[in-house]
Formats: C-alpha cells, sequence, structure tokens
C-alpha cells in the first residue's frame, strides 16, 4: 500500500497519508500514484498543477470554479503547516454547508483529495508555508468563485487573519446559490 486513505465526515473527500521512506538524509514521499488511485476510484487526471506561498496567519479561501470546469483536486504542504478547511457546496448532500478540517504538513506530508463541489481553503500556522495544488480541470476565470471564508463557521486559527480584497469580497455561504449536486 503506497497510502492510507482516511475518510472524513464529507463524502468523497478524504485524507491521504502517504508511506515516509526516511533515512539520514531526509525523506521521501510519492504524493500521486495513477494505479493506486484508480484502485481506490479517485481521479487520476490531472492537467494543472500549481503551488502558493504564504505568510503565517494568511487564509487563502474559500476557492472552488463553477460547472463546467469545477474540478478535483488535491493539495498538500511542501513547507511549514496549515489547516486546511473544506467545505460541502452541494445541494442534497447530507453533510451541505458543513466544513471538515485537516493539519497539513510538510512534515507529515500528508494531502487531501477533495471531490467536485467543495470549497476549499487554509490558514497558516507556520511562519510561512507552500501549498501545492494539483486539478482535474484548467483555470478558468469566468469559473473562478467562492465562499466567504468566515460565513461557515470554520475556527479558523489567526488571530489577525491576513486576506485577499477578493477572498473578503466572496458571498456568504448563506448568499451562495449552489450549482453543485450530490450524487
Amino acid at each position: 500500500m503506497m497510502f492510507e486513505l482516511v475518510s472524513c465526515k464529507i463524502s468523497g473527500c478524504y485524507e491521504i497519508r502517504p508511506q515516509l521512506h526516511k533515512d539520514l538524509r531526509g525523506h521521501f514521499v510519492k504524493v500521486f500514484h495513477e494505479q493506486s488511485f484508480a484502485a481506490h476510484g479517485l481521479e487520476t487526471n490531472f492537467v494543472e498543477e500549481y503551488y502558493s506561498f504564504s505568510y503565517k496567519n494568511v487564509i487563502r479561501g474559500m476557492h472552488f470554479q463553477l460547472p463546467p470546469m469545477d474540478h478535483v483536486k488535491i493539495v498538500y504542504c511542501v513547507e511549514g503547516e496549515v489547516m486546511d478547511a473544506v467545505i460541502d457546496l452541494r445541494v442534497g448532500s447530507p453533510t451541505y454547508g458543513q466544513f471538515a478540517l485537516f493539519e497539513l504538513s510538510a512534515a507529515k506530508a500528508n494531502s487531501i483529495y477533495i471531490p467536485k463541489g467543495m470549497a476549499h481553503g487554509f490558514c497558516v500556522r507556520s511562519e510561512q508555508a507552500i501549498m501545492v495544488y494539483k486539478v482535474s480541470s484548467m483555470y478558468s476565470p469566468e469559473h473562478d468563485a467562492g465562499v466567504l471564508y468566515s460565513s461557515a463557521g470554520i475556527p479558523w486559527p489567526a488571530t489577525v487573519a491576513i486576506l485577499s480584497a477578493r477572498d473578503q469580497a466572496f458571498p456568504t455561504l448563506d448568499q451562495f446559490e449552489s450549482p453543485f449536486r450530490y450524487e
């Protein structure tokens, strides 16, 4: 087994805990293996990958893309530590509007598999952090969307949060009319 797949309360969303291969030099981590993902029924076609660098108390989120450019996302932290959050936006889901929290860190080398219909964001807990994103559809500015980070009751750890103007201007979860459907 290349990784342990850990379910959370939101259907289809998983924490991925990979095997760490450690020696005196440090450690080596395989973050993606097509056959293993396919064997678990997970998406294997990822078309873009990017990363963000952020300082302590930065909150990025809660982001997603609207259909037809919605995507599955895998996120992981290669430097530092973050509290990661996912909100279920799928109408008809038993966990619609609820969130799940994860501690991602370079030391743990864990990642999150986020299905379509989820808003994603994180708060940096270390002095700085680098987050990597692997997505199953191309970035589309006209389909780029979000909900206000503070509107779902997430207990963000930042005492004084640092956010972009864009992230502060998103509609609240209650104001958002979701196009996503639970299947």
